[in-house]
């Protein structure tokens, strides 16, 4: 209000102090970290019609993510219809993701744009059902998600792509040439996969394949020693020494530490009880059906949409754990793993279980 034209300036800079809005820029803690003044950005541009009411435009950030878990609800609901119940309670029910995923936050924003992003890869490359809107809709989520948090964007493209090639092969009737395709389609997976996981990468060297672990070890210390020394009690997974190597012996305790903990014992405060109870839900709910899955476990994890869902949650939930260290901030971080391993965990329970209704056509 008191220089309209250094407010756009600002609004579409990217973290570049400039003459003209410098006196204001320079009170913005977070103008120079690019993926935080990007989130800023979009509040700034909300508050152009909220008048800068924190609350109406804490709204529209839990609107954009409401609206990105009901197009995830709608790409699986229209696969299974019978499970609409189990599929709501993963989508929009866990209390985490709906109390951490609908504020004024980077996480919020991720939610919203990795539901969306899931929904028109599946529309556009599953059901091939092409439209120029859902284009610019998974272009868009791609980039937000590229200028916010590159990892994410690391995790979420291989996966992608194991879900899409896995699709198309599970079409294939005869099971003899799904044998022998299945390797071929296996190795274009992994070297598409190691391809986008580098482009990605391009240009920030902290994301780079080189760097990932001493990013990861730099992102853990700033997290347990200082931004993130409030938020909640530590925990150590053993020496992270800034080595893909060393890096990678931690993926059985970092995955566990996402997944299933804290503990029960490990609670510090109220905050922390009900994260513990949540992955508690979650420990018995996976050990439930891994006993009565046990004799066609391998059958069942072999579904694409088993696989997709899984994969996602297990390197997301690898990389959260590996570079937190502290369960306040891990329990906003590994929202976005949640609903899909929710997903991972309904399907395989049910996997099998013939509907009672015909499958329904959504109107899109």
């Amino acid at each position: 209000m008191d220089d309209p034209s250094a407010g756009l300036e600002m609004l579409l800079a990217n973290g570049e102090h400039k003459g003209s809005f410098f006196k204001y820029s320079s009170r913005i803690y977070f103008f120079q970290d690019k993926s935080s003044y990007f989130i800023i950005r979009i509040a700034g541009f909300f508050d152009l019609f909220t008048f800068s009411t924190y609350s109406s435009t804490a709204l529209f950030f839990a609107l954009i993510s409401f609206i990105g878990m009901w197009l995830f609800f709608l790409t699986f609901y229209r696969r299974y219809p019978h499970l609409h119940r189990q599929l709501a309670i993963v989508c929009f029910f866990i209390p985490s993701v709906f109390f951490w995923g609908s504020g004024l936050l980077k996480d919020t924003i991720m939610m919203g744009c990795l539901g969306a992003a899931t929904y028109c890869f599946d529309a556009l490359l599953i059901r091939r059902s092409f439209s120029v809107p859902k284009v610019l809709v998974l272009l868009m989520c791609l980039f937000v998600i590229f200028s916010v948090k590159k990892f994410i964007l690391q995790a979420f493209l291989p996966c992608i792509l194991l879900w899409v090639y896995l699709s198309y092969v599970d079409r294939i009737q005869s099971r003899a040439l799904r044998a022998i395709i299945l390797p071929f389609v296996l190795a274009i997976i992994g070297v598409s996969g190691y391809y986008a996981v580098v482009k990605v990468g391009e240009g920030d060297s902290r994301y780079s394949v080189e760097k990932i672990a001493y990013t990861a070890r730099e992102t853990a210390i700033d997290i347990s020693m200082l931004t993130g020394r409030d938020a909640g009690s530590t925990y150590t997974l053993g020496d992270l020494d800034g080595t893909m190597s060393g890096m990678v012996k931690l993926a059985p305790q970092a995955i566990n530490v996402s997944l299933f903990r804290p503990y029960i014992w490990e609670v510090r405060n109220p905050l922390m009880l009900l994260s513990a109870l949540e992955s508690l839900a979650m420990l018995l709910l996976t050990i439930n059906i891994i006993i009565r899955k046990r004799a066609g476990l391998l059958r069942t994890l072999g579904k694409p949409d088993i696989v997709f869902c899984l994969a996602f949650a297990i390197i997301y939930a690898f990389a959260v754990g590996v570079s937190t260290f502290n369960f306040g901030t891990l329990a906003r971080y590994k929202i976005p793993l949640l609903p899909f391993f929710g997903l991972a965990l309904v399907l395989s329970y049910y996997e099998n279980k013939e509907s009672t209704v015909d499958e329904l056509e959504v109107t899109e």
